[in-house]
């Protein structure tokens, strides 16, 4: 089940995708997809109605969620990706947070004020779907609800000069692109083999596959279990595979007007068109 939210002239609709890839409007059964409707009975009850019962919808795609209120990240989780960091490969999961909100998957970046890199990072989103601390790798994947990409925008002077600590190089608004769908890991038998592509003005730049991750989305989700009390709705970004900007030769990064295009195999495509800065 592919599940999204349509923002509409009359607001923000919940929505799925059906078989042949047409929007169709959960409005009549859910008030918005949330942490409330991503948990295993809430997805259970809506696998069990007939897409085609429901209207069409049309419109752009939201954030697949209303109510992220925490977005967790893994850092140089593609040993390949940290070798052009310049950084030593993790002996644990490296994790940080972004504090902006999400925004929808074809929404524009935006450039900040004073930044010269600002970066891409293509990297495949977890939805938590029940509470989840202490879980075993065994049984982490049983509190996963589903899928979806994300663009983990990044300023890597923000990021790593001013004292340190990623956050601030991760946080600045339209950094969190999410979606277009949250795929239900029923659609998803191996997250860890997905194709994964990210483009800049049509030339690819980077090129993966989930399969070569350094920590795979069972140990990460044991792994922050361990620390911090999981909640339905959290979204976890995994890492991203070589080919940023910051690891180019020499390092290229984005500009207004330039267009970033990005996606993971069965989980769909973003577009964003980048914008400069005004107050």
């Amino acid at each position: 089940m592919k599940l999204c939210r349509i923002q509409t002239d009359s607001g923000v609709r919940p929505a799925l995708v059906d078989a042949d890839g047409q929007l169709r409007d959960l409005g009549g059964h859910i008030g918005d997809v949330d942490g409330a409707t991503v948990g295993p009975a809430a997805l259970d009850a809506l696998r069990a109605i007939d897409p085609a019962d429901l209207p069409l919808i049309s419109g752009e795609y939201a954030p697949v969620l209303s109510d992220i209120l925490r977005i967790f990240c893994i850092g140089l989780n593609y040993s390949d990706h940290a070798i052009e960091a310049n950084m030593p490969i993790p002996d644990h999961p490296i994790l940080f947070m972004k504090a902006c909100p999400a925004t929808g998957a074809n929404d524009p970046i935006i450039i900040p004020k004073g930044s010269e890199k600002t970066d891409w990072e293509v990297e495949l989103g977890v939805v938590i779907g029940s509470e989840t601390r202490h879980v075993s790798q065994a049984d982490a994947l049983s509190h996963v609800a589903g899928y979806c990409v994300a663009n983990d925008v990044s300023e890597r002077s923000f990021q790593m000069d001013f004292g340190g600590q990623w956050v601030k190089g991760k946080s600045c608004d339209s950094f969190a692109p999410i979606g277009p769908w949250l795929v239900t890991k029923d659609e998803v038998p191996d997250p860890q083999a997905l194709d994964m592509y990210l483009d800049v003005n049509g030339e690819r730049r980077q090129t993966g596959n989930t399969r070569t991750m350094i920590f795979p989305v069972a140990e990460i989700v044991s792994f922050v279990s361990r620390f911090i009390t999981l909640m339905p709705g959290d979204v976890i970004m995994t890492g991203t595979p070589p080919g940023v900007g910051m690891g180019m030769k020499p390092a290229q990064y984005l500009r207004a007007g330039d267009v970033v295009t990005l996606g993971i195999d069965g989980l769909g495509t973003q577009r964003q068109e980048v914008v400069a800065y005004h107050a």
